[in-house]
């Protein structure tokens, strides 16, 4: 991806409108995707918050500063062409759903799983209409086959924007049922990120923190933070 190492070379990223939606100009010149897509995207406010990352480049350009535009990029290079492929892969995480499984000990995690949890089990069955089982232990348990295939059909009816949000909010928390509670609103994004690590945060609570797993969870918190923010701005005022 050569075009990340070159240095800023505009003046002004600006926001266009056409009938496609909405592109980024820098100094006029198109902005493209690595695969030389032209980067449109749904609303204006996403195109706003991709122009301002490139408004902030200062010398070379980080792409490390700019996830808008980077899930922009993967949504229309990696997600749009390979959508079934990521829809198979994001509704496999129904039937091994981080909170499904339980611990058998002790008491009070139990407890605590049970109380971040089952609402969240509940939440699924009302909203979504599908019943997932909690289970004991480690060891994979199939859950039904017909919740699985009504989970798929929920993630089937995801856009290519929504899809590439899901896709990072999945695989970030573990849960299927996570992911769409954030689509939803459930709880603050925040909220629900602390409820996908309430097995890590017991641990440590118990034996000390282990500062690269600390490191490494901050990591998955930002890009599951980014990709609720990526969400939200791809639905704001839509346009396509």
């Amino acid at each position: 991806m050569s075009e990340w190492k070159a240095k800023r070379f505009w003046k002004e990223a600006g926001v266009v409108e056409d009938d496609a939606g909405f592109g980024v100009r820098l100094d006029g010149r198109v902005v493209r995707t690595p695969a030389k897509a032209t980067l449109i995207v749904p609303t204006r406010a996403l195109a706003e918050a991709i122009a301002a990352e490139w408004d902030a480049q200062d010398g070379k350009i980080d792409p490390n500063t700019m996830p808008c535009t980077r899930s922009a990029n993967a949504a229309l290079d990696k997600v749009a062409p390979q959508r079934d492929e990521v829809v198979e892969m994001l509704a496999a995480y129904g039937d091994s759903d981080l909170i499904c499984y339980r611990a058998a000990s002790p008491e009070e995690l139990i407890k605590k799983q049970a109380e971040a949890w089952d609402p969240l089990l509940d939440w699924t069955e009302s909203v979504l209409s599908v019943k997932l089982l909690p289970v004991v232990g480690v060891v994979h348990v199939p859950q039904d086959a017909q919740a699985i295939s009504l989970l798929k059909a929920h993630v089937e009816a995801l856009d290519t924007w929504a899809l590439t949000a899901f896709h990072d909010l999945v695989s970030m928390s573990g849960s299927l049922v996570i992911g769409f509670a954030a689509l939803d609103d459930l709880y603050p994004a925040d909220a629900l990120w602390d409820l996908s690590r309430v097995d890590e945060t017991w641990q440590a609570e118990q034996w000390g923190k282990d500062e690269e797993a600390e490191e490494m969870a901050a990591r998955k918190q930002s890009d599951f933070l980014h990709a609720k923010r990526f969400y939200d701005l791809s639905r704001k005022d839509r346009a396509i």
